[in-house]
């Protein structure tokens, strides 16, 4: 970059060298990482778009485009996301937040009425996002986030401070169900449910930088997801309901799983990508 690049010669610098990379959304990227070397809201680069930028401001802004070439996730390098409508802390302690898991939430909600005094847990609740919107989208709802990473339940604690619900949220310990008492109409979670010689194979985004145990799924995918539906019958209220989230081709396993379980009204639905993706069922009795 010459000494006197502005910011849409940087920008239009940083989309090539990111599409080169095959980044997916070079240009979009390109503006969030300056935007955040700048401290400036994404507008500021279309409403000065001849300004230049400093010494300091570039140098910033090259180590940024560096690491995310290198693979780091443009949301641990800006620290933060936006998730359902809320801005919510990442780092490294917890899986980043993605578009499939505001679908298990969006279903979640769609079968809940804003009013309704629901008991709600997230399991494997990572940097807390479904429990977090549970708490602010339900009002009467009374939540427990649960989570076997103590790291990644201090990253939730700060997350329902930064939204509001710190006094709304019970943040718990635990593997699975292990320290889990008590009933809830809801239980809703997003598993490991990767299969294990998979993981060599992901992203270098996800594979170096997303906490395996939030990935692995075990040698067949469901390993996790088996522990997890063993335990929940007697954690639902009767009609009360299980939402998961699943690996495309896990359907009919983590069905049977489901069936075995003594749950019932056992359902596997698809993504806005056509793909398996999640499971969902209740127990009657």
């Amino acid at each position: 970059m010459s000494a006197e690049w502005t910011i849409r010669e940087v920008l239009n610098w940083t989309r090539g060298y990111f599409e080169d990379a095959g980044i997916v959304q070079p240009r979009l990227e390109a503006e969030i990482l300056l935007a955040h070397a700048l401290d400036v809201e994404r507008l500021h680069l279309y409403l000065s778009p001849d300004k230049p930028l400093t010494v300091d401001e570039r140098s910033k802004f090259r180590t940024f485009v560096q690491e995310r070439r290198a693979g780091i996730p443009l949301q641990h390098l800006i620290g933060e996301v936006t998730f359902f409508g809320l801005r919510f802390k990442v780092r490294r302690d917890a899986l980043i937040p993605r578009g499939e898991t505001e679908e298990l939430l969006d279903r979640t909600l769609r079968l809940v009425t804003r009013d309704q005094a629901a008991r709600c847990l997230d399991l494997g609740t990572g940097s807390g996002v479904i429990a977090i919107c549970l708490a602010r989208y339900l009002p009467r709802a009374s939540v427990t986030a649960a989570d076997i990473s103590a790291d990644a339940l201090a990253l939730a604690r700060e997350n329902a401070l930064l939204n509001g619900v710190a006094d709304r949220v019970a943040f718990l310990e635990s593997d699975w169900f292990q320290n889990v008492s008590g009933t809830f109409d809801f239980i809703v979670s997003n598993p490991p449910y990767v299969e294990t010689e998979t993981i060599e194979g992901l992203a270098v985004e996800v594979r170096d930088h997303e906490p395996r145990v939030a990935l692995d799924g075990g040698t067949d995918g469901i390993e996790q997801i088996r522990l997890l539906v063993a335990g929940a019958g007697e954690h639902l209220e009767a009609g009360g309901r299980i939402l998961l989230e699943i690996g495309h081709g896990q359907g009919d396993r983590v069905r049977r799983l489901f069936v075995d379980a003594g749950l019932e009204d056992v359902t596997i639905e698809t993504d806005l990508s056509g793909l398996e993706r999640f499971a969902v069922a209740r127990r009657l009795q």
